[in-house]
């Protein structure tokens, strides 16, 4: 570690030596590149993390605002993590879970079960959140054709969703770039509206908005047929789509379509999840219901580690247990499930949640929404928007409209940029700037963190206006 502190230019080096930035170009691809780079990419090299703060290469000091990618909650450099991945490994650093198991992943099931809403007291382990989504998915499938009820397969998904990379979960995903070049599962999947307030139609209330939302459920359902629909999955908060905080009591509403019909309700808490919302999970706390399964991941582990998992309703499994067809096999694993590292990892991570950080966040989160809010007086913000620790900053063309269209598309990087030079990167969504900093933040580094973000703003309206793209 000494040796990368000392390297403050961009001649960061790599672990094998030569210059990071330009192995990158010539040998790695990034996630979620442009046919025109791809394969001769570099991005902002990143040398160390510590608290609620990241170092790039060139020794600039940044505020994490996206907490890496909505998951380092109990903040970087963690000794007491650290620790626990060095002695797990040394102790037992694999296991294959194809008949045998270890230690943390038991321990870690019966916690996590512990802080699960309703009946779900089972896990099953994944690398990450898209194969924990991937895998409730084909455990719906697998539990209905144990059930002899093959047809009743397909998956209710929304606009402005995010559930995943692979195959069957990227089939869920309702932002259009998401999908513009590439296949999926169209034939498995029905979109409905997103539950957005801000994007409702112009002159509808709220009321009327989310009634609208469980209409469109309900009459979905009876077109489809709930004997041909298998799933919903949703998001308590959509995350990736901006932000989206549901209306009150839709959620609830749209549980009890799923139950009287006998569809599984998935709760998709990859990002709400382990602290996010101030809970280990936001279902029952925040939002009042009681899922058949939710997936997990981000969190579970602060990132230090990849780990992920859906908790399975002890319903389901009676139900297959009691079933027919008792060698009927679940054909499903990977390689990592269960990881003994992994787990121990995120043992030690609930840990830190449950004696210091969940009641740190839930003091905190008011703070940080109270002050994000103030950045509505900019004229290019149309809505600020959030829960817990996690907000949206959404800019648009003009309030009367809300339209983004007319903007710059890439307006979010245009800020993510000026706050970069300032001491903040940010996360940016086309039209949108994402803030879900390390659970630890103070409300003196929140401060910091939207003084940044107000005068990076400040200077995108500047360069909007010198360039005649926006007249706000």
């Amino acid at each position: 570690m000494a040796a990368v502190r000392d390297l403050k230019v961009t001649e960061m080096a790599a672990p094998g030596g030569g210059d990071a930035i330009e192995l990158g170009k010539r040998h790695l691809i990034q996630p979620w590149p442009y046919a025109g780079s791809v394969g001769a990419e570099a991005r902002a090299l990143i040398g160390e993390g510590d608290g609620i703060y990241i170092t790039d290469n060139t020794g600039k000091r940044l505020i994490d605002g996206p907490a890496g990618m909505w998951c380092v909650n109990v903040g970087h450099r963690r000794e007491e993590l650290a620790k626990v991945m060095y002695d797990q490994a040394m102790a037992l650093s694999y296991n294959t879970p194809w008949y045998t198991m270890n230690a943390p992943s038991a321990e870690l099931a019966m916690r996590i079960a512990g802080h699960a809403p309703g009946d779900l007291s089972h896990v099953f382990y994944t690398t990450g959140g898209s194969s924990a989504v991937e895998t409730a998915l084909r455990f719906m499938q697998f539990y209905n054709n144990v059930r002899g009820r093959p047809e009743k397969k397909l998956i209710l998904s929304r606009g402005g969703a995010y559930h995943g990379s692979t195959y069957l979960s990227a089939s869920l995903n309702g932002r259009p770039r998401d999908r513009d070049w590439m296949d999926g599962a169209d034939e498995l999947v029905i979109k409905l509206s997103s539950p957005d307030p801000f994007r409702r139609p112009h002159g509808t209330s709220l009321a009327a908005f989310t009634d609208f939302l469980v209409d469109q459920f309900r009459d979905t359902v009876a077109r489809v047929g709930a004997d041909k629909i298998g799933a919903f999955v949703g998001e308590p908060v959509q995350a990736s789509g901006g932000v989206v905080i549901p209306p009150d009591g839709y959620l609830k509403r749209i549980r009890e379509i799923c139950r009287d019909n006998d569809i599984l309700y998935v709760s998709d808490e990859v990002v709400t999840g382990f602290g996010r919302l101030g809970h280990v999970f936001a279902s029952g706390d925040v939002f009042g219901i009681d899922p058949d399964m939710i997936t997990f991941a981000k969190g579970v582990t602060s990132g230090y580690f990849p780990l992920g998992g859906v908790i399975i309703s002890e319903r389901l499994l009676e139900e297959l247990r009691r079933s027919n067809h008792p060698d009927a096999m679940f054909g499903h694993g990977l390689t990592y499930t269960s990881h003994p590292v992994g787990c121990a990892v995120a043992l030690k991570n609930l840990d830190l949640l449950e004696e210091e950080v969940l009641a740190h966040t839930q003091a905190v989160a008011p703070y940080f929404q109270a002050r994000l809010k103030t950045l509505e007086d900019l004229p290019l913000v149309g809505e600020v928007r959030g829960a817990g620790l996690m907000a949206c900053v959404e800019c648009v063309a003009d309030r009367e409209s809300k339209d983004p269209l007319q903007l710059d598309k890439d307006v979010g990087k245009r800020i993510d940029a000026h706050c970069h030079q300032l001491g903040l990167l940010v996360r940016p969504l086309i039209n949108m700037c994402v803030m879900s900093p390390p659970l630890i933040i103070t409300r003196e580094q929140i401060d910091d963190m939207v003084g940044i973000l107000r005068e990076g703003i400040s200077r995108t309206m500047d360069d909007l206006r010198k360039e005649g793209v926006w007249r706000g």
